[in-house]
């Protein structure tokens, strides 16, 4: 096995790399006013933007990374796709609440600690599922993964389970999509060492 148990604990929203990116921003501080949004390389409990169905149309809102943990002492970012229908505290959601995470990319580290950053070719945008719950008044999410595709094995077991832009609205929308979706093998990605 190749990496830690945890993955995904960083990623990247560059809105320099990606006009998909700065549309999504655009819009955001158009809907709140300048409310202070993380860009560059995104850590837990960072508020961040993220993709979801409001009304009848894909929207983005602010939201922070992590689902409190049970004993509040610290927060819950990942979810396996495989087994978040039967786990309780992300059915609901699963059910109810699928989000979209946009980003430029993740980051993620090998045994020896070297860094990759991985993104998708020919453009500047990658689309992570996720789910989201409120804890207060506070929007909070995690990031569905799946097992690690060919570009990613060598590096740890596990990855994000990338959406297509095209799968964007199916993924949100139509609950009968899915099953289909978690199931679904992320496309290759680009392996860069970071320094």
């Amino acid at each position: 096995m190749k990496g830690g148990d945890f993955m995904c604990g960083r990623y990247n929203f560059t809105v320099e790399q990606s006009e998909e990116m700065q549309e999504i921003l655009e819009k955001l501080n158009a809907k709140f006013h300048g409310k202070k949004v993380k860009t560059g390389e995104i850590c837990p409990t960072d508020s961040v933007p993220v993709l979801i169905k409001e009304k009848d149309i894909v929207t983005p809102v602010i939201s922070a990374w992590g689902f409190p943990k049970y004993d509040q002492k610290g927060v819950i970012i990942n979810a396996r796709s495989e087994t978040a229908f039967e786990k309780k505290s992300f059915r609901d959601c699963l059910i109810n609440r699928r989000c979209i995470i946009p980003s430029t990319g993740f980051y993620e580290w090998d045994r020896k600690k070297q860094k990759f950053w991985f993104r998708q070719e020919g453009t500047g945008a990658l689309y992570m599922a996720g789910l989201y719950l409120y804890s207060g008044e506070e929007m909070r999410f995690v990031i569905l993964t799946t097992d690690a595709n060919d570009s990613m094995k060598e590096v740890h077991h596990r990855m994000p389970l990338v959406i297509p832009r095209k799968e964007i609205e199916t993924w949100i929308f139509d609950d009968r999509a899915t099953n289909d979706l978690l199931k679904s093998t992320p496309p290759q990605l680009i392996k860069e060492a970071v320094c």
